[in-house]
């Protein structure tokens, strides 16, 4: 029983003095969430999203984007998509981009990250309306 202790012990240890204090992170410890989820409708439209993690109710800064789409899939026109490009970060943890949003209505952004000492890929689904 008393080893038992010992290696629950070392192992509470070992997760109170983690430098990224994420030892036992997963991805299911982050969301997107949308900066403003009305946009008006433009050419150059902006949709920005929040990556927080859950646990410490802190904005992810420094992720690396490395996937995203904007579709109109809410309003069953998946294949009306529209080319998204980066735009830079107006501030820590949050990431923007322009998109031809020019059709009002509700569009999907599903947006992929990497964050630092997270071995699995965040992958995020925000809805944004476009309206006039």
């Amino acid at each position: 029983m008393t080893t038992w202790k010992s290696i629950l012990a070392v192992a509470a240890l070992l997760v109170a003095t983690s430098p990224t204090g994420t030892a036992f992170a997963g991805a299911d410890d982050y969301v997107f969430e949308p900066v403003s989820a009305q946009i008006k409708s433009s050419n150059v439209a902006t949709v920005a999203v929040r990556l927080m993690h859950k646990p410490s109710g802190k904005p992810v800064p420094a992720a690396a984007i490395v996937q995203t789409r904007i579709d109109m899939t809410p309003d069953g026109m998946a294949s009306m998509a529209a080319t998204i490009v980066p735009l830079p970060s107006p501030e820590p943890g949050v990431y923007a981009f322009k998109a031809p949003l020019t059709m009002t209505g509700r569009w999907l952004l599903r947006v992929s990250a990497k964050v630092q000492d997270e071995p699995e890929t965040i992958t995020g689904k925000v809805v944004f309306t476009v309206g006039r």
